[in-house]
């Protein structure tokens, strides 16, 4: 590991610990040139599939991209910091758990839906309005009348 101060080559690893659910280790590193101490984080890389959009081009899962559309459906309601992160979790658990190499996004599309179902019934409506992209009043009113 180099050095974010100046750039030696050898490090020193100090103190290593696991975070509580044990996905993530840290570690306290000290330069053995400036003597001076960072921190590293050590996470296992996840592949996750791609996703093949209705054009059929295909792009990589994009966790922020993700957290950007349920952050906006979710705006000013009352849900937490820590369920976004939940369900966003149980997103690309369930994405990771097809062992497949490509999804259709419309296949991420419907795992969002679920999500924000259960967490906030105007989100998953604002969200659903925007994904399915209705053509009159009557499929959106179905929509809200199977809620």
């Amino acid at each position: 590991m180099r050095c974010p101060y100046c750039s030696h080559d050898e490090t020193q690893v100090a103190e290593t610990r696991e975070s509580d659910e044990g996905d993530v280790v840290r570690r306290r590193r000290r330069c053995l040139k400036c003597d001076k101490r960072f921190t590293t984080y050590e996470r296992a890389e996840m592949a996750f599939p791609s996703i093949v959009k209705k054009s059929g081009a295909r792009v990589d899962f994009d966790p922020a991209k993700l957290r950007g559309s349920m952050t906006l459906a979710l705006r000013k309601r009352q849900v937490s910091i820590e369920q976004i992160d939940a369900a966003i979790e149980r997103i690309q658990d369930k994405l990771m758990g097809t062992g497949a190499r490509e999804v259709p996004s419309t296949r991420v599309g419907e795992l969002v839906m679920r999500e924000l179902k259960r967490l906030d019934k105007v989100a998953y409506v604002r969200f659903a309005s925007v994904y399915r992209s209705f053509e009159d009043v009557d499929e959106f009113s179905r929509l809200i009348k199977d809620i």
